[in-house]
């Protein structure tokens, strides 16, 4: 057996993940290089190698496969920092993605500015054709408007092109594709019955536009990172994560961009998959926190809940993808007086650099990690095993001026800090959870990332959890969990109309098998869902129909879905299917691994100040807790990676499977 790697990269650290030949798991860590995240990424396989005791040459040589989730085209649509877009569309519909859906966050507020385009004005373009929706010609597509078109395009580094009703047949938009590659062979192009052939023109033509933007951007990270690999002497497949929770070639991730939306985030979902498979828990929230930012997500029965419509810097992608609640708050949210005079925390981070003010590179904002070490949570001379350590004073000095402007002393405005974080990652469990009409208090609240252990039991109390767990492997999770997943992909087609046989499905079929065939040699499994309503609704739901080869089958399968989503079902109306989906699966070899945290010098005991009293708690070592090991809070567990705080009550015990359970008080 040789290496698989998985490399997570954060806002603030890349996590590396190996599986030796051994089966044994090693984690290392780099600061993140927002600049070209490439570059954290050898210096974390670098350090793997290090860890694991061979050299970098010797550990690349012997990879099976190396799985990675990026930020890339998160930061892109979140700093407006992607390509140029022009956007080909049909005549008289260029507005399309400007008047979205009529919507704004505040839709009565009229005053409120609508969010800039991506494609601004003058360079989304028309071009003379017209598609009807059953994919008849109205208007032939005219070759002099299209090279006017494609002349007016010129300069941008990507085009989108959307024409109407261009879901039910392509031809116009492969016929403009292959003009443009031809005039303009160094341009990123995409259209949208390659992106999204689906119904909703506003859905597909956003979603469209999101790969265009961000597509070059990805594409050229994506390039550079393998050629760094191939020069440091890696030969095998790189695989990205997509925000499904599936992996992918990065000729695919690049292909269709829009995908890595949430690449980093769907490995810690994946991860909480595996675990509730391994017996943890059926139900889970996953709460992941990290030094930007903390992802939720719900868990049930053993699986992630995907959703589409999803919005990413306020823009609309409507590929599949978990269902995530990202908020800025994480170790490196900066703490700061809002403008009515109140403490505020996040969402603005320190970032990686110059990152919270005690790392000393140079941070004089205070942030949550500040707070967390004045409060006595974190050990200054421990922190990653040692290897950085913490500047009190620093910290005291960046959190200062916040004290003096709340006429606070410091220990008081850090401990508001760490309750204000707190209470904002409590409200994000709540959307994750009640608004999609799910109790949180009979899960377990898996906590995860670097930071989440010294802040789970406090949020796991406000939801009124009676428990959560974090894993030994707690701040490499994500990346764990991204060696957890399978190889998938996704094709989609509108229909429009119920009674539909098997043959829709049997083509989507063939189209998905045919190309995970072109991926892997291995099984390939598939499965089917569709999105449904009844007649008179103007909404669709997502239904699962794997099993269901019949019209009778599917009607029902929607029935009983409406009936658990609203507690009722209409038996005896029409049901029409708009859209049916297939996916198909290639499994992954190769087991969880055996991780075995690093030792570290014993600990008795530290002072932290705890409900505004400072007191004595004693200090475990994580790594080091035999099976069945029991403690009580008050207290502190470390390891080289995280930090764990046990409130008063609480009640904790190490589980042989390799995470720690505790207890909450009602």
């Amino acid at each position: 057996m040789t290496w698989r790697i998985a490399v997570d990269v954060g806002g603030t650290f890349t996590d590396v993940v190996g599986i030796g030949p051994d089966g044994s798991a090693h984690l290392a860590k780099a600061a993140s290089t927002p600049h070209d995240q490439s570059e954290g990424v050898l210096t974390g396989l670098a350090n793997l190698a290090t860890a694991a005791g061979i050299t970098l040459d010797a550990l690349l040589r012997n990879t099976l496969r190396i799985v990675h989730g990026t930020t890339v085209a998160t930061n892109a649509l979140l700093e407006r920092k992607g390509a140029r877009v022009a956007m080909l569309t049909t005549e008289g519909h260029r507005d399309v993605i400007e008047m979205r859906e009529g919507l704004k966050p505040e839709r009565y507020n009229l005053r409120l500015a609508p969010p800039p385009p991506l494609v601004p004005r003058h360079m989304r373009l028309p071009v003379r054709e017209r598609l009807r929706p059953d994919g008849s010609v109205a208007t032939a597509l005219d070759p002099a408007s299209l090279a006017n078109a494609i002349e007016a395009a010129r300069g941008a580094d990507a085009i989108a092109i959307c024409f109407l009703h261009a879901w039910a047949t392509p031809a116009h938009e492969q016929a403009a594709a292959a003009a443009l590659r031809a005039a303009m062979p160094d341009a990123f192009v995409t259209a949208s019955h390659e992106v999204l052939p689906e119904i909703k023109e506003f859905e597909r033509f956003s979603t469209t536009v999101v790969n265009a933007y961000v597509g070059p951007v990805v594409s050229r990270y994506l390039g550079r990172l393998a050629q760094r690999l191939a020069d440091a002497g890696y030969a095998g497949p790189v695989f990205v994560i997509l925000s499904h929770g599936g992996v992918a070639p990065i000729a695919e991730a690049a292909r269709r961009a829009a995908a890595t939306a949430l690449s980093g985030p769907a490995g810690g979902v994946a991860a909480g998959v595996a675990l509730a498979r391994e017996g943890l828990d059926q139900d889970l929230v996953t709460f992941d926190m990290g030094g930007t930012s903390t992802d939720i997500a719900l868990i049930t029965g053993g699986q992630a809940r995907l959703g589409r419509g999803r919005e990413v810097g306020g823009e609309r992608i409507a590929l599949e993808s978990l269902d995530i609640v990202t908020l800025g708050a994480g170790g490196g949210s900066i703490a700061h007086l809002g403008a009515n005079g109140t403490l505020q925390v996040g969402p603005r981070s320190a970032g990686a650099r110059p990152g919270p003010a005690c790392y000393g590179r140079g941070g004089t904002e205070p942030t949550v990690t500040d707070a967390n070490l004045l409060l006595g949570y974190l050990d200054p001379d421990s922190f990653l095993g040692g290897a950085q350590r913490l500047d009190e004073n620093a910290a005291r000095a960046a959190i200062a001026p916040l004290a003096a402007a709340l006429r606070l002393d410091q220990d008081a405005t850090a401990e508001g800090i760490i309750r204000l974080v707190n209470a904002r990652m409590a409200d994000g469990v709540r959307v994750a959870t009640v608004r999609r009409g799910v109790d949180p208090r009979g899960a377990t609240l898996l906590a995860f990332g670097g930071a989440a252990g010294l802040h789970a039991s406090a949020v796991a109390r406000d939801l009124g959890m009676r428990r959560f767990a974090v894993p030994l492997f707690a701040a490499g999770l994500s990346a764990w969990g991204m060696l957890r997943t399978d190889l998938r992909f996704e094709v989609s087609r509108s229909i429009g109309a119920m009674p539909v046989d098997d043959a829709a499905f049997q083509e989507l079929e063939s189209q998905a098998r045919a190309r995970m065939n072109e991926w892997f040699d291995g099984p390939v499994s598939t499965t089917r869902a569709a999105d449904m309503r009844y007649g008179e609704q103007v909404f669709e739901i997502a239904v699962n129909l794997d099993g269901q080869t019949t019209p009778d089958a599917m009607r029902q399968a929607f029935h009983d879905r409406h009936r658990e989503l609203f507690t009722y079902a209409l038996e005896g109306d029409e049901v029409v299917m708009v859209n049916a989906r297939v996916a198909a699966l290639g499994r992954l070899d190769g087991d969880a691994g055996r991780y075995t945290a690093p030792p570290m010098p014993p600990a008795t005991a530290r002072r932290i100040r705890l409900h505004g009293a400072w007191r004595e708690v004693p200090v475990h070592r994580f790594g080091a807790l035999a099976d069945g090991a029991r403690i009580r809070g008050p207290a502190i567990l470390e390891s080289h990676t995280t930090t764990i705080l046990l409130a008063e009550g609480d009640s904790a015990e190490m589980d042989a499977r390799g995470w720690l359970i505790a207890e909450v008080p009602g």
